[in-house]
């Protein structure tokens, strides 16, 4: 069991029967929906799932894991998706993808975030391995764009195939922005106040714990 599979198998002792769980998209996240699947074959949990995404609800339904939309619900009991930073206060930075405002509006309706990650995602400050991305409405992104130039240094995300700009599952862009601002308190609100956009990737005092791998051991960290 490699370190991924590990921390996601330590994640299952926090599922319930007839719980709601919210599933994160990513590697680390499919490995926690391939072994949610097997347990839930295994004990008939009754529980019910909403994917953060279109490809995390295929990976579920390709599990047999029970899939509601999220239209269907206004909270839900469980959060479980892996990040690209983890700060020590659990602070995270997640939006590599392309789903940060459905990413988001799980997190901040479960009743209990836990993030799964090895050890490679730890980090003293948001941004020091990856820039942060702004899903922004397309008609506003080169204003948005000029605001931030005033804040950090970046651009617009083009697609995987080189041909065009990427597209959020909600139909807009993404700006991907280094900051000189490290205070994540002030960074946050900048970008929860910049007209135009939509959500971003910084997670800030959202998530309540996090579960952490490394050669083969998990630790947790936990809010308060």
């Amino acid at each position: 069991m490699n370190d991924k599979e590990l921390v996601a198998q330590q994640a299952l002792q926090y599922v319930s029967e007839n719980m709601i769980i919210g599933l994160g998209t990513g590697s680390t996240a499919n490995c926690f929906i391939d072994a949610l699947a097997k347990r839930n074959k295994e004990e008939k949990l009754n529980i019910r799932t909403v994917s953060s995404s279109v490809v995390s609800m295929i990976k579920a339904k390709e599990a047999g894991l029970p899939i509601i939309a999220m239209e269907q619900i206004n909270e839900i009991d469980l959060y479980i998706d892996g990040a690209d930073e983890i700060t020590p206060d659990l602070t995270l930075l997640k939006g590599r993808g392309y789903d940060l405002v459905r990413e988001k509006l799980l997190a901040r309706s479960a009743k209990k975030f836990i993030v799964i990650a090895d050890e490679s995602k730890i980090v003293e400050n948001i941004g020091d391995n990856f820039p942060v991305p702004s899903e922004v409405q397309p008609f506003a992104w080169e204003i948005v764009k000029n605001i931030l130039m005033k804040k950090g240094t970046g651009d617009i995300r083009i697609n995987s195939a080189k041909d065009g700009y990427a597209i959020t599952s909600c139909g807009n862009f993404v700006l991907d922005f280094n900051y000189t601002e490290k205070n994540i308190e002030k960074l946050n609100a900048l970008l929860c106040q910049t007209p135009g956009i939509v959500e971003h990737g910084i997670f800030y005092n959202i998530a309540h714990g996090a579960l952490i791998s490394s050669n083969g051991k998990v630790r947790e960290i936990w809010k308060n």
